[in-house]
């Protein structure tokens, strides 16, 4: 049947007379089914993919793209005067993860289905995600984030499963999302739940009671753990993800012929990050429950599980008193001591001990000992990982050690979120690279043709004008599409360094009011939540909103400077951003950023790459040589070092120069004092001035020069879209579907 005829069908009606909801669940109830078709037969071996977040963004377009039918419903949609990005507004967004980890896990379930790898996500069905994010008095505000419908793509199923903690026993649910493969199979998110959630216990913002756990469980995704109780409600949820998830496996896998014993032939699962880590002890404990013994269902697991490092920030490496385990989890008390005791027996290292003399138990170290194979996510990042953060555990299993640099749905970044790249790329280099991301190098051989580049300069230029469209509709604001469009979009932390775009905003500030105007306007636009207990990411929010409105109501400034914050950056969002950014913002410190996959999306669309020798900045620098990126800052070995030694002093760099100085020292003007908070800028002002932790000081003569150096770039168009053109072509390394085709060969070896 046509899919104009399934439409009516589904409707009752002509498509011309529907409302823009009414097909849009229409075209979720056929997209469904048609996923359901492509469900691939379960093969021996299979990859479980275990991760506390799947950022999977809205799925009704990038499903159609997967399944072959989007351009078809588009154009039907068209002819029948409806517009699909209007029906694409109904939908709303999944709040099931929140920064790069969760978009890396959702990029990756879709590259599984489209390599056609026997494979599913495992998590937890978030009623009310991390937060919605509201600009109030220019400040975050936090409220729930429902997004849970009556009909919607999760699939209620009758998987169920007890899951015991200490002081309570509760019965599971399990919900499923298809997840579609690019002209392939369906694999499944499986989201495990439970019925007696009550949203109702919300009040004040995001506040609840986080003791009654029955009601609370699977409310918010990272739940605020500057109490005791966050921190419990988090090792609650951690539990419940791992507890139905091995229970899943093992009936999974025993329906498949295993015999638990050769448990490793038939199931291995990813470790992503280490918020599911008590999958190991826990796996342990239910084969040994089934009876097999001790030390075989350590080594069973060991040859199951595998690790990934998202981090080398030391605080993300969880670590959790085991008076905690024992409240919540006792029954894996036991089975920890266990796996320490083996530890301390072959190595006398306190550095590589499960359980340390605290007392607290170190949650990487697990999955290090425990799990076959531990891999960073990026070049720099993993010889970071081998050199420094985890050499001891190196020195020990060199041969588990390996890189996987990441990578992203190219398909969602460029067809779904950039028609007119797409239609372009389509003309000039043909539609092989749907498939196989590496025939964008094929756009190279246009590098200097006059014609393309005209025409990719106006795609950008039409994008930049959606863009302005679109934020003037939801914010109000006013921006010229002619101007630079330099854009941070990530987590709102430190090392990432928004806090250093900030002082070169009013660098920028004070020199135009100096008289010293830039050629070209210039526009900067950052989006970001903060969690809600990281008190400074606050403050830098606040600083970034008291800037916007500074400047923006500045007569004399805003015609060369506009300062933007998007309210409640999501994955919708980010497909608006992206495609119109001229500048990508890259800035963490040096060593602190394991990856990073904005700066691929941003690079794979045209934007140039402003930013330091970080992450997977590295490679993006190999791939398109020096003239087609803009790199400054400290290495990361000056930054190791500085850090060793303890040598840096903020306090001196701002004594010493007097463009820092002025910038910081305007963070308390009476300007911004008018605006905002004093306690919040103060408290900010201080933090730079006092600690600097994330070394922004240091960077910012050299960040502020090369940004100039961007902006003077930027006027010679010609020479602008050669390196757009460069940027593009090179951009197709970072395909997920490359990253897990390595994570197959290397790892996980699912035929």
């Amino acid at each position: 049947m046509k899919i104009q005829e399934l439409l009516q069908q589904k409707l009752g009606k002509s498509v011309d007379t529907a409302s823009n909801t009414e097909i849009y669940y229409a075209l979720l109830s056929i997209v469904q089914e048609m996923a359901k078709e492509k469900e691939a037969p379960a093969t021996k071996k299979k990859i479980y993919y275990i991760s506390a977040e799947f950022l999977i963004g809205k799925l009704l377009s990038n499903n159609m793209i997967n399944l072959g039918i989007y351009d078809e419903v588009r154009e039907l949609l068209a002819a029948n005067g409806k517009d699909i990005c209007e029906i694409e507004e109904v939908e709303p967004e999944p709040s099931l993860g929140n920064g790069g980890l969760g978009r890396l896990a959702a990029c990756f379930l879709d590259s599984i289905a489209t390599l056609g790898i026997s494979g599913d996500g495992i998590g937890l069905n978030y009623h009310l995600g991390l937060f919605k994010q509201e600009f109030e008095d220019e400040l975050q505000k936090a409220v729930p984030n429902p997004w849970i419908e009556k009909e919607s793509w999760l699939t209620k199923t009758d998987v169920t499963y007890p899951v015991t903690f200490g002081d309570l026993k509760l019965q599971s649910r399990m919900y499923d999302i298809e997840v579609t493969g690019y002209n392939n199979q369906t694999n499944k998110l499986h989201l495990f739940d439970i019925d007696s959630v009550d949203e109702t216990i919300v009040k004040d913002g995001i506040t609840f009671n986080k003791e009654d756990i029955a009601k609370n469980l699977t409310l918010f995704l990272y739940p605020d753990d500057s109490d005791d109780n966050g921190r419990l409600l988090r090792i609650y949820q951690q539990y419940f993800m791992v507890s139905n998830g091995a229970q899943l496996i093992l009936d999974e896998c025993v329906a498949r012929g295993c015999n638990l014993h050769d448990l490793a032939d038939y199931a291995v699962i990813q470790i992503n990050d280490t918020h599911p880590t008590m999958v190991i002890p826990e796996l342990i404990r239910l084969l040994v429950e089934r009876g097999i013994a001790m030390d075989e269902a350590i080594e069973i697991v060991s040859n199951t599980c595998a690790y990934t490092n998202h981090t080398i920030l030391a605080e993300a490496l969880e670590k959790w008193p085991i008076a905690y385990l024992n409240k919540v989890v006792p029954q894996l008390v036991p089975i920890i001591e266990i796996l320490d005791d083996k530890v301390r027996r072959k190595f006398d290292d306190e550095r590589v001990v499960i359980i340390d003399k605290n007392d607290v138990v170190h949650m990487a170290h697990i999955d290090i000992h425990y799990g076959f194979s531990v891999n960073g996510v990026a070049s720099l990042h993993t010889a970071i990982l081998k050199e420094t953060e985890l050499n001891p555990f190196y020195q020990i299993y060199p041969e588990k050690f390996n890189n996987k640099t990441n990578g992203i749905t190219f398909r969602r970044w460029l067809i779904h979120c950039n028609p007119g790249l797409t239609e372009l790329l389509d003309k000039v280099i043909g539609k092989e690279y749907r498939n196989d991301a590496n025939g964008l190098e094929k756009l190279l051989a246009y590098k200097e043709d006059a014609n393309v580049l005209d025409q990719l300069l106006e795609v950008k230029k039409e994008n930049k004008k959606a863009l302005c469209e679109y934020l003037k509709k939801t914010q109000g604001v006013e921006l010229n599409p002619e101007s630079i469009f330099d854009i941070q979009i990530k987590r709102l932390h430190e090392y990432k360094r928004q806090q250093m775009n900030a002082l070169y905003i009013i660098h920028k500030y004070l020199e135009i009011k100096a008289g010293k105007k830039p050629s070209t306007p210039i526009t900067v636009i950052f989006g970001a939540k903060a969690a809600p207990a990281y008190v400074i990411a606050k403050d830098i929010i606040h600083l970034i909103l008291c800037l916007q409105e500074l400047i923006n109501n500045d007569p004399e400034v805003s015609p060369y400077l506009k300062v933007v914050m998007v309210e409640n950056y999501n994955v919708t969002k980010a497909e608006k951003l992206i495609p119109a950014c001229d500048i990508s913002e890259q800035i963490s410190l040096a060593s602190k950023e394991a990856s990073g996959t904005g700066n691929m999306k941003f690079m794979l669309n045209g934007a140039l790459t402003l930013g330091t020798e970080d992450g997977a900045n590295v490679e993006i620098h190999e791939l398109v040589g020096d003239d087609n990126i803009f790199v400054f800052g400290a290495s990361s070995e000056e930054v190791i070092e500085h850090y060793a030694k303890a040598d840096y002093v903020s306090k001196k760099f701002y004594e010493e120069d007097a463009d820092i100085k002025a910038a910081v020292d305007f963070i308390t003007s009476e300007q911004l004092l008018a605006i905002g908070h004093e306690e919040n800028l103060t408290r900010l002002k201080n933090e730079l001035l006092n600690k600097d932790w994330f070394m922004t000081l240091l960077d910012f003569k050299a960040y502020a020069a090369k940004k100039e150096e961007a902006l003077k770039a930027y006027e010679d168009r010609k020479a602008w879209a050669e390196k757009m053109v460069v940027n593009i072509s090179k951009a197709g390394y970072f395909s997920s579907d490359r990253t897990i085709a390595e994570y197959n060969n290397d790892i996980w070896h699912v035929q």
